[in-house]
């Protein structure tokens, strides 16, 4: 029953049902839901469609409008450019794995922290600012991971790419160009080539 999916209901009058606690819940409390790390879903409540995208995206939104929002409006702008674009699903992908990576990290600096003071510690601002003070080449380390890991995955998806370019333009025959580029074309002239009547040199 932990894993059971928790359903989330959403009605037309855009009210939130929690189907576990039988009770209207705002967007906030989805919010929680997933610092939380549970697993829930949000579907609508007359067709089923899953809608749970659309509420994570709502609560990015209102968290965007807040006051320190995570996205600037550069990111934002080369973000929009690559839907439509033929590398979509890769940086969808590259973006998974460099956050999942980040998370990583956190997750290994919380297990140092619990380490250093106790399996229960309260793991607050001051805390973090001591650990990371003491910690400075733990971080570096895992940041350098970070990083080296990141690179690999970039080299990977454009080596993906130039295979993808081979691929699709290795079934084109392209005339005179077997042995590369052709020369240029003052080079290409014969005399046969040159207007009748002239005279030969």
């Amino acid at each position: 029953m932990a894993d059971q999916i928790r359903l989330i209901k959403k009605y037309p009058n855009r009210r939130l049902y929690d189907t576990q606690t039988s009770s209207y819940i705002t967007l906030s409390d989805v919010k929680e839901l997933v610092l939380e790390n549970a697993n829930f879903q949000v579907v609508d409540a007359k067709t089923g469609e899953d809608l749970t995208r659309n509420i994570l995206l709502q609560i990015i939104l209102e968290e965007e409008a807040g006051g320190a929002p995570m996205f600037t409006s550069d990111l934002l702008s080369q973000m929009i450019r690559f839907y439509g674009n033929a590398m979509q699903g890769m940086m969808g992908k590259y973006l998974e794995n460099n956050i999942k990576g980040f998370t990583d990290m956190q997750a290994k600096l919380q297990e140092q922290v619990r380490s250093v003071y106790g399996e229960n510690a309260t793991v607050s601002q001051d805390l973090w600012a001591q650990f990371l003070n003491f910690q400075g080449p733990a971080m570096q380390s895992m940041m350098g991971a970070y990083m080296e890991q990141s690179k690999k995955m970039y080299a990977q998806m454009q080596e993906q790419l130039d295979s993808q370019t081979r691929n699709l333009f290795s079934g084109f025959q392209f005339p005179n160009f077997a042995g590369g580029f052709p020369a240029d074309k003052k080079d290409q002239q014969t005399p046969s080539s040159e207007p009748p009547g002239t005279p030969n040199k």
